[in-house]
């Protein structure tokens, strides 16, 4: 063959991968168009029994002189690389996304106090609701310390059956009446989406705990009403599905969303859970929400906590949750990872001076 053949080879082979790459780009522009209409439609974009029959076609098309197998392997990567466009295009419009919005959010709570802003938030207050006493007690503590926020579960998710399970509507009474005689904030967390409605007026920020991430009718829910939500990460969850829980939130129309790491599920036994800092840069930089750190539910020991703290606030967390019990070897959950008053004072007095804590 001489070199004008191969020349004319090679300008041959030229043109048709210009012809490829023109016929790839158009299918690619059809797959987006598919990629939306189905979005619209609330339908799957992988279907495999299409593809299914996209690839049977093909085979029984194929001439040779590639094989039937690589006609397969050829058109299930270009299959692939469709769908993956699909998921990119879709990543580059969700709502939780900083690509969409550069600035930070501030969420603003009753009482112009701001979380994503300029200063840290403490949250504190027991796991459970217990008693009216117990409640008053916590509550006169944190209004002393100069904390504005107070947690408290009235609903408990629990992984027995015959564990304590909350006071229910009664425990977000107490909490209710005990914040407003101390200047208080309220956060607990909602379980079911039948009782967003009667919460609404006991609590000023609803919390998804990490049980209840994947609970897509509840955040579809919360996404409905005009309430600030707190998301908890779950216990074994990718921070993608992280913020994707978080867009079935705002989605619904609800901008007022705080996520909250609160350690996840790994082999570790010497701490309740693993606290995963490298998620608080992570998700301030791929999305615009606040971002908070339960230290105690992440660390599961008293004696760490004050440390992960300061951790948590370096690596640019907005706030930290920590939970406080006048007597915790009392406590009807989570007895052993509860600060008592004097515990946290000290906690509390600790992180201030640090100077990481802003004022």
């Amino acid at each position: 063959m001489s070199n004008v053949e191969l020349d004319g080879l090679r300008n041959r082979l030229d043109e048709i991968n210009g012809q490829l790459l023109e016929l790839i780009s158009e299918r690619a522009e059809i797959v987006q168009e598919i990629g939306v209409v189905k979005e619209k439609q609330g339908v799957p974009k992988f279907d495999p029994e299409r593809e299914k029959q996209m690839l049977d076609r093909l085979v029984s098309a194929n001439k040779g002189p590639f094989t039937n197998a690589t006609i397969r392997s050829l058109f299930k990567q270009i299959f692939q690389a469709s769908l993956d466009l699909q998921s990119d295009e879709h990543k580059k419009t969700l709502l939780v996304s900083r690509k969409g919005h550069k600035e930070d959010t501030v969420v603003v709570l009753p009482g112009d106090i701001t979380v994503g802003g300029l200063s840290s938030l403490m949250v504190a207050g027991p796991c459970s609701i217990e008693s009216e006493l117990q409640t008053r007690t916590v509550a006169a503590a944190l209004q002393k310390a100069g904390v504005k926020v107070m947690r408290g579960g009235a609903f408990k998710p629990r992984t027995s059956p015959y564990d304590f399970q909350g006071l229910g509507m009664d425990g977000l009474r107490i909490l209710r009446e005990a914040a407003n005689d101390h200047g208080l904030l309220t956060i607990s967390e909602i379980v079911d989406p039948r009782h967003i409605d009667a919460a609404l007026d006991y609590v000023d920020i609803i919390q998804i705990g990490a049980r209840n991430m994947h609970n897509f009718e509840l955040l579809k829910a919360v996404g409905e009403v005009n309430k600030p939500v707190l998301l908890k990460r779950g216990l074994s969850a990718t921070l993608e599905e992280f913020l994707h829980a978080a867009e079935y939130i705002m989605s619904r129309g609800n901008t007022q969303v705080m996520l909250i790491e609160r350690g996840i599920r790994t082999y570790e036994k010497w701490t309740r859970n693993t606290l995963d800092i490298s998620a608080v840069p992570i998700l301030k930089q791929e999305s615009h929400l606040p971002v908070l750190v339960d230290v105690t539910h992440s660390t599961g020991r008293k004696d760490i906590m004050l440390p992960c703290a300061k951790a948590a606030l370096a690596a640019g967390a907005d706030g930290i949750m920590i939970e406080v019990h006048p007597d915790p070897a009392t406590a009807l959950s989570d007895a052993a990872q509860q600060l008592n008053i004097e515990e946290f004072n000290t906690f509390f007095t600790d992180l201030k001076s640090s100077g990481i804590y802003r004022f």
